[in-house]
């Protein structure tokens, strides 16, 4: 499974949830507490569903550390992903809200974060020393 970008996952949930389940109210509360200050917190299905999608992207940029083989043909599937993403927010129209704009948008940090820790990781593997020639 390292060669498949987790991110695939909150889209798959998105849209089962969207077409097969006939659409999410992602303003409703999913949860809600008092604070000590008097203040009420609200937790929306929304901020649950990027919450759920910000951990997928933990678990990325983890996997980005390891460099090989695999980690190139994660980085371009999380690339097609990303811009996956992008054709749904803007032909679909039931993927026009927050919530799937701040998925896509976790999805670009996705790959941006892959991309920039595989090339800092790959330039401490290759290290230069000095002409061991003696000239």
């Amino acid at each position: 499974m390292y060669g498949v970008p987790l991110m695939i996952l909150p889209l798959i949930g998105y849209n089962v949830l969207e077409f097969l389940f006939g659409g999410v109210d992602w303003e409703a509360t999913a949860y809600s507490t008092q604070m000590m200050s008097g203040a009420t917190f609200t937790l929306t299905t929304g901020d649950v569903f990027v919450l759920v999608t910000l951990v997928f992207l933990f678990i990325e940029i983890l996997k980005s550390t390891y460099t090989g083989t695999g980690s190139i043909v994660d980085h371009i599937l999380s690339t097609l992903v990303f811009i996956g993403c992008i054709i749904e927010f803007l032909l679909v129209d039931r993927a026009a809200t927050s919530t799937f704009f701040l998925m896509t948008a976790i999805a670009f940090l996705d790959v941006v974060a892959g991309f920039s820790v595989t090339i800092r990781g790959a330039r401490r593997d290759f290290t230069v020393g000095p002409n061991q020639t003696g000239a």
